[in-house]
Formats: structure tokens, C-alpha cells, sequence
């Protein structure tokens, strides 16, 4: 390790941000959701004046930073004393045109008890009367000895006037929206819904008629729209709703009612249509970035214009403030989950390093805060099943070895397969082989690029041919460092093809954090020097010559250790992002460089080395410290 990576370990108390509590079951959780929320203070200010002003809002950002959860805790700050409930009814006039009737919350209920009670008492009062009927015909046939003329005479009467007579129920009005009982105003997660369940539905009646057919308004079903009236309708990656659905949200958006029809154009439903249903509610619509890109233009300006648009952080700054959130954070999701133990100090501090690790930079703390929850979770099934009474430090060790992601099980799959066969090497030297580092979704693999040298097949000029399914980022960090080779070298490489492989990239390339180890590779096959193989590097490179930062530099790093390669070159820029697990730190040395001169020193090995550095100090200076006296970039 390099003296600019050690560091004092942050005591305890200060990592907890100076509380003292033994486990979490002393620390105090608000009761209200939108108190819960953490670290993204600028969009709980506005939720809370969208609540108040009834303006809906849209939230874009990274999955797990909390939108679900100020959709929720925004229903609670509505007034609950405004809540209806919504009854259809039979319309004897058009019996496919049933009608609507709003009352105060709790009220539809009353009604339908009280008209189903009724519906009874006539129902009982009319098969009263018909068995009095079919009783007198019968007795009176065995009295004129006519028994069995009786019988169907009773038969054919009961028949007549059971279709004759109207049906009692189809006066009973049906409960379509139900607010009686509720705390708060409602809530739906509408995400991935379909037409019918978004915008109400007509079911299919397979008894169309001969007085077997139910009722056109039994057959009636709200939708996430009618069920969110006065409330927060919530739905995630609105962009794969159908335009159509989006067209018909829009409307209901603006009129604040929508009629109810069959979704099916082949159903019975389809002859349906009600009034126009109440659905005044407030949209929470949320994604990524690309959810704008997949929206219905008219649906964005109506939110723009008549709302908010509200971006979600995905860091916080690491203070003890924010910490001390963290802490909370525990203590929430250990009572949410009701069936783990509370977390003991060393356990919480250890869940906050990796809220630290995460983020990859210095002085931040993340705010995907499901994942994490996820590894509270998995932390205190790990303690029930040991019967622990409270959760440790090291049960949450073993919960971040025993949770891997997807990325992270397929990059250590990825190590043991290339290890076994050889597809890095990790001592010894060669000409032309460089083990550059990447990223798989929130995990590091280690990337051999190899590198050729072979007379130019065209005969007008040279080309730099890369293979390795490409992304355009990569292709034009390919065509960056053709420019340092001829700036360094000195030699024209127009008669030349420079071949570039990058080896088992099958899921393709994509961004500039390669550069430097394609550059070293063409270097060393241009020039025969070998690269030292207990190296593995990362890092962006200027056109000048200068190492930039890049991103994922933490998992690259320890990608690098579990692969047993003892040295690491990263851009100095990203040292203060290094936030490693300490069972790594022993395990790796890590040397930060400023420009691609110092890269080629520390990789490059044997007699030929030193007289091309020589070479290229005297033949082109490098711009040397572009990143001094200026603020750091942010790597995402």
C-alpha cells in the first residue's frame, strides 16, 4: 500500500455520528412516513407543498433512493376528511348506462346493507308467494284427481312468474370505491398496470340473456384512477404504459372523472358505459432517466406545467449529521421488517462502512438505500437463525459475502474461469499483454487487453483495429491513444496495423477507463518491452497524455486483489475514492500516477525500459499535473 492510502481507522462513536445507544431498539423512529425519509431533504420540501396545493410530481433517478416511499408518505399528508365513496347503480332507462353516486366516506356502505336487507325482505316475501301458489294448484289437482296435470301446472307457473317477476339485487347498487374506516387518504401503486386495472373495467357476462344475465353495474370495476380519488395514484417507469393508456391518463388527469367502460372490444363488457367516475387524485409518476424519453409528451407538460419534477440523489455527504440518519435507517427497517433482531453498535457501523464503500467516493454515503436494507435483512436472518438476541458485526460480514448481487456472483465466476484457464496472468512478464480492470454492474473483473503490431494491409495508411464488441465510449478511448503512441514514439505508424484485443469481453465494452492499459499494451508491442503481469491498472487518458478518473475504482481494486494480482495503478484523482474492505488492504498495492510516463514506469520492465523513457522525456513533454489547482471531477 502506498503511504497516501493509509489512513486512522474512524472510531466507532464518530462512524455512529456520536450517538450511544447499546442496540437499536433505543433509537427513536418518527411515526410519520415522510419523517423516515433520508438524505433527500429538497424533495421532501416539495412533496410536502405538493400535498398541501394537490400539484402532481414526477421523481427520475436511480431505483431503491426512496420514490415509493414519499408517494406513500405524501397520501398521509392529505386530509382524510375529504374522502368518498362511490356506488353504481341499475339504470332501468338504459341498463347499459349505469349510473354513479358519490357520498362521504363510509356512508356507501350504509346504503348497499341497508338496500341488500331490503332486497331480502322482497325476495322472501315473493318466493312466500309463489310457494302459496304452487301449494294451492297442487292440492287442489289431488283433489280433482289431476295429480300429475297439477304438478306441471305448478312447474309452468313457478317458471313464468320467476322470469316475469323483476329481480330484487338489481336495485342494490354496487360499492365501487370504499373509503369507510380509512386513516389517511389512499394510496395505489399503479405500476405495470394494464388498461383494465388502470382505467376500470366492464367484466364479460356469458348469460347475455333469458333473465340468467347479471346486471350491467354488478359487472363494473374501478380502476387504480377511481380508487385513488382524493388520493395519490404511484406509477413507476410510466414510460411502458401504452401510449394509448397514457393518452386516456392525460384525460382523466384533466377532467378529474373518467366513465368506465369494457377494455375488451370483444367482451359483452364493451356495450358498458357509466357515468363519468370521480378520479380527482394527485399523480406520483417515477423511473430513470429514460422514463422521460418513453413518455407521452402532452402527460410530461401536464405534470411540468401543473407540478414538480423532482431529480433523487443518490449520495449524501458523509458527516456526522447524515450518519446519525443511518443509524435511523437500521432502526426503521429492523421494526418494518418486524422479525429480526435489533443491531448492535458494531453492527450498524458496519452497515455504515458499506454505505461508504458503496458510492465509491470519498466523503459520501449512499442513499440506494433498499439495497442496504437488503442487507439489513439478510444480516438478521442470519442472527434468528442463530437465535442471536441482537444482530453483530459479524453476522453483517457474513451477510455481504452470503447476499451478493447477480454482477458480483458473476464477476467472481468470471475470476475463477479466467484463472483456471488462463486468461490472466498475474506474475511474470510479456510483450503486448496488459491486465486492465472493469466493471460489472457493482462488481470488478480483472480485462487482459493483448496488443499486435503487423504491417499495414492498406496501402494508403495504418489502422487501429479493436475487437471486443465495442461501445462507441470505448472506440473513440481507442482512437485517443493513437494519438499518444505517434506523440510518444515518435515513429510513424502509418505503415502499420496496431491490433487491440480485448480478451473474452462477451458482454461488450463500454466507457474510456481502458485507455491507459491499451496504451501500455501498444507501447510495449511497438517497442518489444515486456509489461510487468503482477500489474493491473485502470484509468481514463487525455489526448495530452494526463490520467483522468473513472469510475467503479473500489471494486476495480478489489478485483485486482481476489484475482492475486499484487499491484495496482489507478489515477491519483480517484485515491481518495479507494474505500477497499479490509480483509483487501494487505492484499494489494496500489500506485496512483498523474500521466501515461508514470503508468509506463511502473508497468513496464527489462533493459529496454529505461532508454525509452529516456526516449520520450527528451522527445515529447508530457503536460504534467492538469488536474492541480482545479476542482476534482465527479466519476459517476
Amino acid at each position: 500500500m502506498t503511504d497516501e492510502f493509509e489512513e486512522e481507522e474512524i472510531e466507532e462513536d464518530d462512524l455512529l455520528g456520536g450517538l450511544e445507544f447499546e442496540t437499536t431498539a433505543e433509537i427513536e423512529v418518527p411515526g410519520r412516513l415522510i419523517d423516515q425519509v433520508i438524505g433527500q431533504e429538497h424533495a421532501v420540501e416539495i412533496i410536502k407543498k405538493a400535498a398541501v396545493q394537490r400539484r402532481h410530481v414526477m421523481m427520475i433517478g436511480t431505483p431503491g433512493t426512496g420514490k415509493s416511499m414519499l408517494a406513500r408518505a405524501m397520501s398521509e399528508l392529505l386530509p382524510k376528511e375529504e374522502l368518498q365513496d362511490i356506488l353504481v347503480y341499475h339504470n332501468p332507462e338504459d341498463p347499459n348506462n349505469p349510473r354513479i353516486r358519490v357520498l362521504p366516506a363510509g356512508k356507501g356502505k350504509e346504503i348497499v346493507t341497508i338496500q341488500k336487507e331490503e332486497a331480502r325482505r322482497r325476495a322472501q316475501a315473493r318466493n312466500t308467494f309463489l310457494l302459496l301458489i304452487i301449494f294451492s294448484i297442487v292440492i287442489y289437482a289431488t283433489l280433482v284427481g289431476q295429480f300429475i296435470w297439477g304438478i306441471i301446472a305448478a312447474a309452468m307457473i313457478f317458471m313464468a312468474l320467476k322470469y316475469v317477476m323483476p329481480k330484487e339485487d338489481i336495485l342494490v347498487p354496487k360499492l365501487l370505491v370504499s373509503n369507510e374506516g380509512k386513516e389517511t387518504a389512499p394510496f395505489n401503486d399503479a405500476t405495470g398496470a394494464h388498461a383494465g386495472a388502470l382505467l376500470g373495467d366492464v367484466r364479460h357476462d356469458p348469460f347475455q340473456s333469458g333473465g340468467l344475465e347479471t346486471p350491467a353495474h354488478e359487472r363494473v370495476e374501478a380502476g387504480a384512477i377511481h380508487k385513488s380519488h382524493k388520493g395519490v395514484l404511484f406509477i413507476d417507469e410510466i414510460n411502458t404504459l401504452k401510449i394509448e393508456s397514457q393518452q386516456q391518463l392525460l384525460t382523466a388527469l384533466q377532467e378529474k372523472k373518467y366513465a368506465i367502460t369494457g377494455q375488451s372490444e370483444r367482451s359483452s363488457g364493451a356495450m358498458v358505459k357509466t357515468d363519468p367516475v370521480p378520479c380527482d387524485f394527485i399523480m406520483v409518476a417515477a423511473g430513470n432517466l429514460d422514463a422521460i424519453a418513453g413518455m407521452h409528451p402532452a402527460l410530461r407538460s401536464r405534470i411540468k406545467g401543473y407540478g414538480y419534477e423532482i431529480y433523487m440523489r443518490d449520495t449524501m455527504d458523509d458527516t456526522m449529521e447524515n450518519r446519525r440518519k443511518l443509524v435511523r435507517f437500521v432502526a426503521q427497517e429492523v421494526r418494518k421488517d418486524g422479525k429480526i433482531p435489533h443491531f448492535d453498535r458494531g453492527a450498524v457501523a458496519e452497515i455504515i462502512r458499506e454505505a461508504q464503500r458503496r458510492t465509491g467516493r470519498k466523503n459520501k454515503l449512499s442513499l440506494v438505500l433498499r439495497d442496504l436494507g437488503g442487507l439489513v435483512r439478510v444480516a438478521g436472518d442470519i442472527a434468528t437463525s442463530e437465535g442471536a438476541k441482537v444482530t453483530t458485526a459479524d453476522h453483517v460480514l457474513r451477510a455481504k459475502s452470503m447476499a451478493k448481487s447477480v454482477e458480483q456472483q458473476l464477476a467472481d465466476q468470471y475470476l475463477e474461469h479466467r484463472r483456471d484457464y488462463e486468461f490472466f496472468k498475474k506474475e511474470g512478464e510479456e510483450v503486448g499483454r496488459v491486465n486492465g480492470l472493469a466493471v460489472i454492474g457493482d462488481s470488478g473483473i480483472v480485462l487482459p487487453i493483448l496488443a499486435e503490431v503487423t504491417p499495414a494491409q492498406s496501402k494508403s495508411e495504418g489502422k487501429v483495429i479493436a475487437t471486443g464488441r465495442l461501445q462507441d465510449i470505448a472506440k473513440e478511448a481507442v482512437q485517443n491513444v493513437s494519438a499518444i503512441i505517434k506523440k510518444f514514439t515518435g515513429e510513424d505508424i502509418s505503415n502499420k496495423d496496431v491490433h487491440i484485443q480485448f480478451i473474452g469481453t462477451y458482454e461488450g465494452v463500454e466507457g474510456d477507463s481502458a485507455s491507459i492499459s491499451i496504451a501500455t499494451a501498444v507501447v510495449s508491442a511497438l517497442e518489444e518491452i515486456p509489461v510487468n503481469q503482477g500489474v493491473a491498472m485502470t484509468g481514463s487518458l487525455s489526448v495530452r497524455g494526463d490520467v483522468l478518473p473513472v469510475g467503479g475504482i473500489t471494486h476495480k481494486v478489489e478485483a485486482a486483489a481476489k484475482a492475486g494480482i499484487p499491484t495496482v495503478i489507478i489515477p491519483k484523482a480517484n485515491m481518495e475514492d479507494v474505500l477497499i474492505e479490509e480483509r483487501y488492504k494487505n492484499m494489494i498495492k496500489i500506485v496512483p500516477v498523474s500521466t501515461i510516463e508514470e503508468v509506463l514506469e511502473h508497468s513496464l520492465i527489462g533493459g529496454k525500459k529505461e532508454r525509452f523513457l529516456d526516449k520520450i522525456k527528451n522527445f515529447a513533454p508530457v503536460s504534467i499535473g492538469i488536474l492541480e489547482g482545479m476542482d476534482k471531477p465527479s466519476v459517476s
